[in-house]
């Protein structure tokens, strides 16, 4: 990545000028689109990724222009680190989601539902680590949007670094207490860093197996493990099937870095089979519901020693992996 100085006075106006001038173009685009789509499958696909291409533009331009009105207004940035300009981000990042959700029920017949544990509920006050499951396009833009929204909490991200060639990702995700991971850098320390000091209603978004989930990865991540001799670990994670095997250090880092915090472990179904842009265009309009599953586990209850833990959390991922394969695709659930 670029220093983020150059990404700031460089690549943020440069994008915001192109990003206008898409904009301008836009309606010819839509009515295009929307003026061939019977011509093709009937279902109007070129007309509905060309909404959401214009809505994320044009969040994109309003995010951008309050985010500098928020540097000027905090001094040129010397109170954004401050509780009321923190708060304002988070506030910001919620409606920047919430309208990007509202639109993609509206546009993909996209829609989220939430079953079992809700945080307020059973852990009001409580900071919590949340754990979940990456897999399908979108999926962590989702579980951010239930945090915020929903549940009122204010999400600690585990991201990777390539997220920030988004501008508003980059600059409004860099305000707030996340930790965008590199190659080179020592993700464990930072992930403890980042889970140091959670207030009642912060929660660190981790997701322990590292990537998106797809055949070759889940092979890899095996075989990974094998080659570094861990032959009782592959095991286990060849009887998993729909998820990655989970890499035990970042969350080793984390919960020993927030022992007072709860953990909620998070599974979903519905984006299984959209593994490629390809397979998102093909099934457009996707017309399904996105079912998350979460677990609530008090932090009395987490083991303490380094190998429990993490035979711990190779048994909720088997917990999670089961779970998928009694309500995912083709389950007949």
């Amino acid at each position: 990545m670029p220093p983020r100085w150059f990404r700031r006075i460089v690549l943020a106006p440069v994008a915001l000028a192109i990003i206008s001038a898409v904009l301008v173009t836009m309606p010819v685009w839509l009515l295009l689109a929307g003026a061939f789509g019977p011509l093709g499958s009937g279902r109007m696909r070129a007309l509905r990724v060309s909404w959401m291409v214009a809505v994320y533009l044009f969040l994109e331009v309003v995010a951008l222009l309050v985010l500098f009105g928020l540097w000027v207004g905090s001094g040129c940035g010397w109170r954004l680190r401050g509780p009321r300009f923190q708060r304002a981000h988070y506030v910001l990042t919620g409606k920047f989601l919430r309208i990007l959700y509202a639109q993609a029920r509206w546009s993909l017949g996209v829609k989220v539902a939430v079953v079992g544990a809700d945080p307020d509920v059973a852990a009001p006050g409580r900071p919590e680590l949340v754990f979940c499951r990456h897999a399908g396009p979108g999926d962590s833009f989702l579980l951010v949007h239930a945090l915020v929204n929903w549940f009122d909490r204010e999400p600690r991200i585990v991201l990777k670094a390539g997220l920030q060639w988004d501008p508003v990702i980059d600059v409004m995700l860099n305000r707030l207490p996340n930790h965008f991971v590199t190659v080179s850098a020592d993700a464990e320390s930072m992930i403890g860093r980042l889970a140091t000091g959670l207030d009642h209603n912060d929660v660190l978004v981790l997701f322990p197996e590292g990537g998106n989930f797809t055949p070759s990865r889940r092979e890899k991540a095996i075989q990974r493990l094998r080659d570094l001799g861990l032959h009782t670990m592959a095991e286990r994670a060849e009887r998993m099937r729909h998820v990655l095997a989970p890499r035990p250090g970042g969350t080793l880092a984390a919960l020993d870095a927030a022992p007072e915090a709860g953990v909620i472990w998070v599974a979903h179904t519905g984006l299984d089979r959209l593994l490629s842009v390809a397979d998102v265009w093909r099934h457009l309009p996707l017309d399904l519901t996105i079912t998350m599953r979460w677990w609530s586990v008090d932090a009395e209850e987490v083991p303490t020693g380094q190998e429990e833990r993490v035979d711990w959390l190779y048994e909720w991922w088997a917990r999670i992996d089961a779970w998928i394969d009694r309500h995912g695709p083709g389950s007949g659930s």
